[in-house]
């Protein structure tokens, strides 16, 4: 038989955080924000430092803003996130600016919750357009909310073409996790999560940004381990991102040492790894190398003599080379039993600051402007002989 295996960036399905809806120079200090937040917020004890990051935050974050004064916004919802304050108090507003009126994390219970909005319908759509017609029986969904988001897809779009919805919460509280969803002629047996991994340069914080699941799938009588992943992203709003992409990749190459270890032949670790090759030639693959430098047992399917690329080699906006940011890479096993692959870019509107469709490959009649695309991702496939 033939399965065909997929990795998508679907970019959420039916709901996104704001902040992400713009350019990653308007969401980075946003997120940024967020983050910042979060983390001193949890300290027992409020130094006067940490109250003045804290509101500068909420400031970034838009749930304070300056008039003559600094007070709370007045429409709440217009801003990147909303404070709760479920017991306690935090914040007092008096005459003057707004004061942080608790000394530590005792004192109240509540957070920063970024606000979301809705996909557009088109998109949605058109995401579920792309996930028909690539038609994978396995098929990798990076940047999905949850599982019950999932389902709902899989029954309203997709005609319930898939028989079973997988997703691990992972690391990022926006809600961009890693999911899979199989056709009945696969059974998912297990499901192994490393989103506790710690980072080896700091061991108070785990090392995936979502996780690095491992799905053990039986098809046709063999198992199958598909490893999704969704590496650090390329912002720096919280540093040079490299370093801790590369301890991810690091990482990934030992669970897929393991799993060699303990026997297992068909491997395909897939997904947005971040990250595009150089211009280099050979062509060089930053922070990638544990999976994709010298000496490497993991085989890139798009090296492969039946992958077609298409017009362009990347698979995210321009689809540059440098763009090549997601990939299907497979055990040498699996790899001599690919037939096929390539890129679907039918759902991809290109740079989003593009006021022209792309002229160098077809996209859906539908799709008539940026926001109407199904991501900012091209789908990437590869036919497997079972």
């Amino acid at each position: 038989m033939t399965l065909r295996l997929a990795t998508f960036n679907v970019e959420n399905l039916f709901e996104r955080a704001k902040a992400l809806s713009g350019t990653a120079a308007e969401a980075g200090p946003v997120l940024a924000a967020y983050s910042r937040f979060n983390t001193v917020s949890a300290e027992p004890v409020y130094t006067e430092t940490d109250k003045q990051e804290m509101l500068a935050a909420l400031e970034t974050l838009r749930v304070l803003v300056r008039t003559d004064r600094l007070v709370l916004n007045p429409r709440p919802f217009e801003a990147w996130a909303l404070l709760r304050e479920n017991r306690g108090d935090f914040l007092k507003q008096s005459s003057g600016d707004v004061a942080i009126v608790a000394t530590g994390r005792g004192d109240w219970i509540g957070w920063v919750d970024l606000i979301t909005e809705p996909v557009d319908e088109v998109a949605t759509r058109m995401t579920a357009k792309v996930v028909n017609e690539v038609a994978a029986d396995v098929l990798c969904l990076v940047e999905a909310e949850h599982r019950p988001a999932l389902v709902r897809f899989n029954e309203a779009l997709l005609d319930r073409r898939y028989a079973h919805a997988m997703l691990v919460d992972g690391n990022d509280p926006r809600g961009i996790d890693v999911g899979l969803m199989t056709t009945g002629r696969v059974t998912v047996e297990s499901v192994r999560s490393h989103v506790d991994d710690p980072d080896p340069e700091r061991a108070d914080r785990a090392l995936f940004s979502r996780d690095c699941p491992v799905y053990q799938l039986r098809v046709a009588g063999r198992e199958l381990f598909v490893l999704p992943n969704h590496f650090k992203s390329q912002s720096f709003s919280s540093g040079n991102p490299d370093p801790l992409r590369r301890r991810q990749a690091t990482r990934v190459r030992e669970i897929y040492d393991d799993l060699r270890a303990e026997g297992a032949e068909l491997i395909a670790v897939l997904g947005d790894l971040n990250k595009g090759p150089t211009n280099d030639i050979p062509p060089q693959h930053p922070t990638l190398e544990p999976l994709l430098g010298p000496g490497t047992p993991l085989v890139d399917t798009a090296s492969l003599a039946g992958f077609d690329p298409g017009p362009r080699p990347g698979t995210f906006q321009s689809c540059s080379l440098r763009n090549r940011l997601d990939y299907i890479l497979v055990s040498p096993e699996l790899a001599e039993l690919t037939t096929a692959g390539g890129v679907f870019r039918k759902g991809l509107w290109g740079d989003p600051d593009n006021v022209n469709p792309p002229q160098q490959w077809q996209i859906y009649p539908e799709i008539t402007a940026s926001r109407h695309g199904a991501s900012d991702h091209a789908a990437v496939w590869i036919d497997v002989d079972l």
